[in-house]
């Protein structure tokens, strides 16, 4: 039994939030003297005043929500989310086709920095503003965000955060699920103006600082120019961003720690350990690559190999010089990271770190037991024996992701695509990473794709964001049956 109108509840709640943020760019549109503020005006009251009144009908219903609930308030929420966040594009004029303002808005929130803009600098400050908030509030997400400032959801609230989080295990830092939040958000936002300061003590100016602070925590990659931060041809930038796509890419509750001076977490935590070991080797790999086949200089070769296998890793997507003027080797490197990911309870998409570490430890230890077949051999993940349950979900996560991937390019490449365009487009949307390969690399966008696929891709988007098995689930009978 679902529990219908404490989910209109919710989402109007959540409504109103959205309608919120839209109207704090309103200010921006002001300073500026663009013409859009009366699309941002209209945009913003439409949707607060939609999630206004669904709020208010249903404002006297008990907020019991169950498992099935939260996976249903989070997907749609995502849709609803997209579909209003789309308002100032298109009502503004800045997009003037409702679909390419969804994928733009979609594209957004799942902080995945694939755009149909073919010239990104046209557009308004208030625009940009929006686009980079979409990706920040997507980044820690509008699940979190709402249980970090309203105490309106009450029962319940663990199941929406399990259900929204990115990452397979996500960490309490508190009993609380709401304290939990609000520590995330205060970390989130700490990150966010540091970086900002230290961008606006380069060559950036202030708003695109706090632009590219609010897309690099929320490892989103939306850049308000064209050539992303190419555009800077300076090594300050480039390093100050590195550092914080890294730091965007580390567990959450690690950073917590870290802020707290309590480095031996870091340390001793296995994931971060292989992040940054991977980080390190094809880091290394890459640079060594370009110095000898593209007689490349050592610095430069070192700043733009760290700058995209952490931008890839983290699924953020920025790119400091086009990598597919770069020998193909270096494509299929940076395509084999597209599925990696970063850390669990961090803002990165794919598959994510935890998951493949599980799957090597697993995949070794079945070769001991095939050898010692009475031998009980589990798998250990930071000294913690993991349960066979957990074993079997990635397992499942990965097959389920690795055949949406095949599905989703045979239907791109029906509509007349080549194979590395389709391969690209998919990863790169499935994965929330941005930038792909082929006709969707950093060169190009998504414009040139038709409406059906446009809308297609935006749906891998929202799949992607929520872990597969959060938007899957609607489409099994059994979650329908009483």
């Amino acid at each position: 039994m679902f529990h219908t109108r404490s989910i209109i509840n919710i989402l109007g709640s959540l409504l109103i939030i959205e309608g919120f943020f839209i109207l704090l760019c309103l200010p921006v549109s002001l300073l500026y003297r663009e013409n859009d503020s009366s699309g941002i005006l209209i945009s913003g009251l439409i949707t607060g005043l939609t999630g206004f009144t669904a709020w208010f009908v249903t404002r006297k219903t008990p907020r019991n929500i169950s498992t099935r609930d939260s996976y249903v308030i989070v997907t749609s929420g995502w849709v609803f989310f997209s579909l209003f966040g789309a308002l100032p594009f298109f009502i503004s004029g800045a997009i003037p086709s409702f679909t390419d303002a969804f994928f733009e808005t979609a594209s957004g929130f799942t902080t995945t920095g694939a755009s149909i803009l073919q010239d990104v600098e046209s557009i308004s400050h208030g625009m940009h503003f929006w686009r980079s908030l979409t990706q920040w509030i997507g980044g820690m997400g509008f699940i979190v965000l709402s249980l970090a400032i309203l105490p309106l959801l009450g029962i319940g609230g663990m199941q929406l955060f399990i259900a929204e989080v990115p990452g397979p295990a996500p960490d309490k830092l508190h009993p609380r699920i709401a304290d939990t939040a609000k520590r995330l958000w205060l970390i989130y936002v700490i990150f966010t103006l540091s970086e900002a300061i230290l961008l606006w003590l380069g060559d950036m100016s202030l708003f695109d600082s706090l632009c590219h602070s609010f897309t690099t925590m929320a490892t989103g990659g939306y850049s308000t120019k064209q050539a992303s931060i190419a555009y800077w041809d300076s090594p300050y930038i480039h390093y100050v961003i590195t550092f914080f796509m890294f730091i965007a890419g580390t567990n959450f509750t690690l950073s917590y720690f870290a802020l707290h001076l309590r480095f031996n977490k870091l340390y001793k935590n296995e994931e971060f350990r292989y992040y940054l070991g991977f980080v390190i080797g094809f880091t290394i790999l890459i640079a060594l690559i370009m110095i000898f086949t593209m007689k490349k200089p050592l610095e430069s070769s070192f700043r733009h190999s760290l700058f995209q296998v952490v931008s890839i890793m983290t699924t953020t997507g920025f790119v400091t010089s086009d990598y597919m003027l770069w020998t193909p080797i270096l494509w299929v490197i940076i395509v084999f990271l597209m599925f990696f990911g970063a850390s669990a309870g961090s803002t990165c998409g794919s598959i994510k770190l935890m998951r493949i570490i599980l799957l090597i430890k697993n995949s070794a230890l079945e070769m001991k037991r095939l050898i010692h077949p009475n031998a009980i051999i589990p798998v250990r993940f930071n000294g913690v024996t993991i349960h066979p349950d957990i074993t079997t979900n990635v397992l499942a996560f990965v097959s389920f992701y690795l055949i949406i991937v095949v599905i989703s390019i045979a239907i791109i490449s029906a509509f007349g695509y080549e194979l590395d365009t389709s391969l690209g487009a998919v990863a790169s949307t499935l994965g929330n990473i941005g930038p792909g390969i082929g006709l969707v690399g950093p060169a190009y966008s998504f414009d040139h794709f038709p409406v059906i696929a446009k809308w297609f891709l935006s749906m891998l988007m929202i799949i992607g964001r929520l872990e597969l098995f959060t938007v899957l689930l609607l489409f099994t009978p059994g979650f329908w049956k009483r």
